[in-house]
């Protein structure tokens, strides 16, 4: 196992500027997950971290190690694509032990390497198999035994499971998570799915336009924020925004009629800023201020989507028995610390 270190890592593409000096710190052991929208640079980064592009400026160490210039092969880490990209005319076993192979180790030892990941893995059964007598899962079960055959200090998964259905991503997210627990590696996870990042990870890093907008534990990006970016980004449905501003001690809110005192230091009168709120956090009740344009009832809980006389939008969580209708006119309240508050220009967190 060996921990990595970032330290003012640049990407360019000619005179294009992909990645914006990146320092990023991923202990020794830890899960880390890179999450953003498409094209915000997750996946370059960790192609720079494996070696299969080129770092314009900046250092990366793992395990201490400077391998900035280093080829992959040199760096101690095995990389998990998108693609399976398995040998179609090999077997399970020949393909996960292929790369100890080319590397000239002995017969014994590989088919020691791939019995221990195919037992981790539950892959026994299939090592005679040839790809296509198999699903999706179990594909990139092996390509995920292929990585752990090589027995690398770091482990990168470069958005694994989004050639799966939704039942199989859920259960190939319980199969990662359960063997970073066996083996212990670290391992570094991209993907564009905020769940697979907040019930796998150790850390996440949200990403944005090539810049590290903040990093921390799942439930300390869900609870405290620091921009608007990241509060909207991190859980599902997204947080509520509604414009506001600050008169007399108070946020008056036009969307919701009203007026809201968050526990925060509140800017000068006059300010404009972005109120949030999450869909849990608010109640609906019986008024004439939100028109109601759709229920989603998935079950133990509805989402009610409401759309306010000025136009913004708002998603509430109902539970109960008790649910709101397509048409109805209702209000809803919050309770004042679960109030966020942002810079209507900067989008900063005002605290």
């Amino acid at each position: 196992m060996a921990g990595v270190e970032l330290t003012e890592v640049v990407k360019r593409y000619g005179d294009v500027q992909v990645m914006h000096g990146v320092d990023l710190t991923i202990e020794e052991g830890e899960f880390c997950v890179f999450v953003g929208p498409s094209g915000c640079g997750k996946s370059t980064l960790l192609r720079m971290i494996a070696g299969l592009e080129e770092t314009t400026e900046g250092k990366i160490e793992i395990g201490a190690r400077d391998v900035t210039r280093d080829d992959p092969s040199q760096r101690g880490v095995a990389m998990v694509f998108q693609t399976y990209a398995l040998y179609p005319h090999m077997t399970v076993s020949e393909n996960m032990g292929f790369g100890l192979k080319m590397n000239g180790h002995p017969k014994a030892e590989i088919d020691e390497k791939v019995s221990m990941a195919s037992r981790i893995l539950k892959l026994d059964e299939y090592l005679k198999r040839k790809p296509a007598a198999l699903s999706g899962g179990q594909r990139q079960r092996v390509a995920i035994g292929r990585a752990i055959v090589r027995g690398p200090e770091v482990f990168l998964f470069d958005e694994p499971l989004s050639n799966l259905d939704a039942e199989l991503r859920v259960e190939m997210r319980v199969e990662i998570a359960r063997l970073h627990k066996e083996i212990g590696a670290t391992m570094i996870y991209v993907t564009h799915d905020q769940v697979e990042a907040m019930t796998m990870a150790d850390k996440i890093v949200v990403l944005r336009a090539g810049r590290i907008e903040q990093v921390g534990a799942p439930l300390e990006l869900y609870r405290d924020p620091d921009n608007r970016f990241v509060a909207g980004f991190i859980g599902s449905p997204s947080m509520n925004f509604l414009n506001g501003t600050v008169k007399d001690g108070a946020v008056e809110v036009p969307g919701l009629k009203t007026s809201v005192s968050p526990q925060v230091t509140l800017p000068s009168d006059g300010t404009d800023v972005i109120v949030g709120m999450r869909p849990e956090h608010l109640t609906v009740a019986s008024g004439d201020v939100l028109g109601v344009d759709l229920t989603e009832a998935l079950g133990g809980v509805s989402y009610a989507y409401l759309t306010a006389d000025t136009g913004e939008k708002i998603i509430v969580e109902e539970r109960g028995d008790i649910r709101s209708n397509e048409g109805d006119r209702v209000t809803v309240s919050i309770e004042p610390e679960r109030i966020m508050l942002f810079d209507a220009n900067t989008e900063q967190r005002i605290r």
